[in-house]
């Protein structure tokens, strides 16, 4: 017996010994294991450095061999369009398209129409020239009649009429003021006597002028803007509606004005700002009725409303400062507006203000 407590002690003892040099070891190894992570951590980060420079390196390296940019305009379509410097005259307001000494191409030769806007009737004020001639024509061409509303520009009205019986549909020239909430009134009534029907309307008549400062933007120069670019187009809306069924569509023109500013153009801007707003509002007021309302926010575009606002010094240089170094031609501009009309293409896109620019920052 004695023996046998005696090997338990020594049994006992030696446990104990084995754990006190186990717990003296035990902070000597996780200082090591410290030590180690920690020089783990240094190498893992220096080799992510390291790899950094490398690519940094290469970077610049293939910085030096890519060629330069070019220093012309961006060309992304199927023709090339015409670029700056653009012909350096000024036209008298309202400004005639047959005036320009670049002709505004509107044509849009590679367009092929495929019912789209088959027996549908359209409206499309400032019809005459300009975008408002390039929707016109590709209407027309989608297989839609179309009526186009003018202030007084009747040769340029008078043309847009032949192109538009050129691709097979009615057209009819309308001239007056959309300012005058009673000749929008009877302008529809007109078309809606002449068509039948009316399925989609276009605003796209405006003013523009130039003002460099507050001051110098008169209350006649402000009513013309306001009266035109905003208040025509509640005046147009207000008496189509009541010929629009399921199924009809507006479409706004507005601007990359109405989105960003300009400097020179405050009370334009302001008008633009409200038309993509009215867009909006009017597109959720509809929309029970199952008509849609769009807007296309063009950028800068070659038609008359420039040259009969800038100088001609100025207009030489028109839209060089876009994204793509150059100026829209219309017929760049009227495809979008044939997407948004359409109920082929648009049926469930409603409240839309869709930029077409040139690039992300016109």
């Amino acid at each position: 017996m004695a023996t046998s407590k005696t090997t338990d002690k020594k049994a006992r003892a030696r446990t104990t010994a084995a754990k006190k040099t186990s717990a003296s070891r035990a902070p000597a190894s996780a200082t090591q294991a410290g030590k180690a992570g920690a020089s783990q951590s240094k190498q893992a980060t220096a080799a992510v450095a390291r790899t950094q420079r490398d690519i940094q390196r290469t970077a610049l390296r293939k910085a030096d061999k890519a060629p330069s940019p070019g220093k012309g305009a961006t060309q992304a379509g199927l023709r090339p369009q015409p670029e700056n410097p653009m012909p350096a005259k000024q036209l008298p307001k309202p400004g005639n398209e047959h005036a320009l000494a670049l002709a505004p191409r509107f044509m849009a030769p590679d367009y092929v129409g495929s019912g789209k806007l088959a027996g549908m009737a359209a409206i499309v004020t400032g019809g005459d020239s300009g975008i408002g001639r390039a929707v016109a024509v590709l209407f027309a061409r989608e297989g839609a009649d179309v009526a186009v509303l003018y202030l007084d520009e009747h040769a340029d009205a008078d043309e847009t009429r032949r192109h538009v019986e050129a691709e097979g549909r009615q057209c009819l020239v309308i001239a007056g003021d959309v300012r005058d909430s009673g000749f929008c009134s009877r302008a529809v009534d007109e078309v809606v006597d002449a068509f039948g029907r009316l399925d989609v309307l276009v605003n796209n008549a405006a003013f523009q002028q130039h003002a460099e400062r507050l001051e110098d933007l008169s209350d006649d120069h402000l009513q013309q803007t306001l009266q035109t670019n905003i208040a025509g187009y509640f005046h147009m809306a207000r008496a189509a509606l009541p010929h629009m069924q399921a199924g009809a569509s507006i479409v706004n023109t507005g601007s990359e004005t109405g989105l960003f500013g300009a400097k020179a153009l405050l009370d334009y801007s302001a008008t633009k700002g409200a038309i993509h707003a009215f867009t909006m509002a009017l597109a959720s007021n509809l929309l029970p009725r199952s008509i849609r309302v769009n807007c296309v926010a063009p950028g800068p575009v070659w038609t008359p409303l420039n040259p009969a606002d800038k100088t001609a010094d100025d207009i030489v240089d028109f839209g060089k400062d876009s994204d793509m170094g150059r100026p829209a031609q219309p017929e760049e501009l009227s495809p979008a507006y044939v997407f948004l009309a359409s109920p082929v293409t648009a049926s469930y896109i409603s409240g839309v203000v869709l930029p077409v620019m040139g690039g992300p920052r016109g």
